[in-house]
């Protein structure tokens, strides 16, 4: 049986950077020479970790090596997907520890990505982290600051910012062609059971099977649940749910295309209508943030309701609007001041003579927006290598020579931190702040 790692919350967080600092020591960054294979280790082998491995073995100089998790299938399946190349174990502790592994894909549950991420960089590891990075919004500091010690390789797993599409957004944005984009409108829909997580259980799952308490690792303890365990995502001790889930992948999206971080306030209403005996968190959402930089969002989502599709974002300037969904569309906004109605009021001699003459009508009631001349609508779709594709790519380059990654440790953390909040103001019911200076909400 692998040791298990059991301290609480508070004890690791405030003892981790010291008590990983053995492993830092002489763990300085290792980059790749762009001839040399690249080895990783899997830190957590559920379905999100088969599909990264599937996108990995695109890149022929990536070698799984090893693999841990806590239900003995998983590392089974693992064995077969690496045809063999992977070794297998419980403990995450004896991946970091072997020198010949350069990278660590960490997809465990939500509440151990601390404690997984902070301690493979300090074992001189580079990691591509699934999001949301956090799970808590005090978190990402450790993170962040594990990462630049350490001079390492950080990809946090939402890849929209790598995708063909949102990159023409942020560059239409960024020319002006929107306008002052003021608003944006997205949302998250499902109306299926996997989609609200509650995925099939294996006939084999037992405490036999799962190491329970290296799963619970700082989470509050609990007799033994396969429901808890494989649908983690469901229960407040894990996971943030829709919020950190889905919404983290729109927020970092968002934060892309504006060049922003935090919001400086989120108003969220959330409860739980349909799924009410499978979870503790809610199933259905709304929630207004306002970000310091001049505009604001509202994320809409449900699990009870597809609504014809799984959701969009419509990006909302004072020239033109792009539309997320399918593709992307840029839409100009078409609009014809009309004063005339107003001037029914007035003397009808002047009336007349302000209808006739454009010099007096804009002297006399400016237009609430300037004259312009608009382009046609535009429709951009998806072409060739996937968001995901890049995203991975964009990782494995900064391992061999140390450029840049979009979604770095301190991305991640901005984007994790949306989604927190809004849970927090459902939570305490109520608008919560961000305040910068003291890095936590009100």
């Amino acid at each position: 049986m692998a040791q298990r790692f059991l301290v609480s919350r508070r004890d690791f967080m405030r003892s981790s950077a010291i008590g990983t600092a053995g492993l830092a020591m002489g763990a300085r960054p290792s980059f790749v020479p762009p001839s040399d294979r690249i080895t990783v280790g899997m830190i957590g082998a559920g379905a999100r970790a088969h599909g990264l491995v599937e996108s990995l073995k695109a890149f022929p100089e990536v070698e799984i090596v090893a693999a841990c998790d806590a239900y003995t299938g998983r590392l089974e399946r693992m064995k077969r997907r690496t045809n063999g190349t992977a070794k297998t174990m419980a403990d995450y502790r004896e991946i970091i520890a072997r020198d010949d592994i350069d990278a660590v894909v960490i997809s465990s549950p939500d509440h151990w990505h601390y404690q997984h991420s902070v301690d493979s960089l300090n074992a001189g590891k580079h990691a591509y982290i699934e999001k949301p990075m956090t799970y808590s919004i005090e978190e990402g500091a450790g993170i962040i600051e594990a990462q630049r010690r350490n001079n390492l390789a950080v990809q946090v797993g939402s890849p929209g910012p790598n995708g063909v599409l949102v990159q023409k957004a942020r560059k239409m944005i960024k020319e002006g062609k929107l306008g002052q984009v003021t608003m944006i409108r997205a949302s998250t829909n499902r109306n299926t059971a996997s989609g609200a997580w509650i995925y099939p259980i294996p006939p084999d799952a037992s405490p036999e099977t799962v190491d329970w308490d290296l799963f619970l690792g700082s989470a509050p303890k609990r007799p033994y649940s396969p429901e808890r365990f494989f649908r983690w995502r469901c229960y407040k001790d894990y996971s943030g749910g829709l919020s950190t889930d889905l919404y983290v992948h729109t927020c970092t999206t968002i934060n892309y295309v504006m060049d922003a971080k935090i919001p400086e306030s989120v108003m969220a209403m959330g409860d739980l209508y349909r799924w009410i005996h499978s979870r503790d968190v809610p199933d259905t959402i709304n929630a207004s943030l306002k970000y310091p930089d001049g505009f604001m969002v509202n994320l809409s989502g449900t699990f009870n309701n597809q609504g014809g599709n799984s959701g969009g974002m419509r990006i909302l300037g004072t020239e033109g609007a792009l539309v997320f969904g399918g593709g992307l569309r840029f839409i100009p906004e078409r609009v014809n001041e009309s004063n005339g109605w107003i001037t029914e009021s007035w003397p009808k001699a002047l009336a007349d003579a302000y209808i006739a003459d454009p010099a007096t009508r804009h002297e006399e009631m400016p237009s609430s927006r300037p004259q312009a001349t608009l382009a046609g609508e535009e429709v951009y779709y998806p072409e060739g290598e996937s968001s995901m594709h890049v995203h991975i790519r964009e990782w494995l380059d900064a391992i061999r020579n140390g450029s840049a990654t979009k979604e770095d440790a301190e991305v991640g953390h901005h984007a994790a931190a949306c989604a927190h909040m809004i849970n927090a103001s459902i939570e305490k019911e109520k608008m919560v702040r961000w305040d910068g200076k003291k890095l936590k909400t009100n």
